[in-house]
């Protein structure tokens, strides 16, 4: 079974924008351009901020427990259920967890492996 990772990584604004302009360009030229996908964080410090242990140990229960509901993920990690649902939205909104909706249930959904962080130096 092929491990699926999930890139991280650290660019400037200013690192982000170039990138985006190099694609614009080769479009333009009618250049095939490679998908690249991936989480990436503008400092250490966003990252950290983001990816805070009680984070990673979400991450890591629901891959490893596949929990069945917020609620159940919750009594896993014995963490109040709002806490948990506030840290769930957050990593559906930077792209860290996927959430299925089922029979009134949202599931928590990662569908990668490993995390591979790239920092730029």
């Amino acid at each position: 079974m092929k491990v699926k990772k999930l890139r991280i990584g650290i660019k400037s604004i200013e690192e982000a924008l170039e990138d985006a302009k190099e694609t614009m360009k080769k479009l333009e030229r009618g250049e095939k351009v490679k998908k690249e996908t991936g989480v990436y964080f503008t400092s250490l410090e966003a990252f950290r901020k983001a990816l805070t242990p009680k984070r990673l140990e979400l991450i890591h229960i629901i891959k490893a427990k596949n929990p069945v509901s917020i609620n159940e993920l919750a009594r896993m990690a014995h963490r109040d259920i709002k806490n948990i649902s506030d840290d769930v939205k957050y990593l559906e909104q930077i792209g860290l967890i996927e959430k299925q909706e089922s029979d009134n249930k949202t599931r928590p959904v990662i569908s990668y492996d490993r995390i591979d962080l790239q920092i730029a130096v």
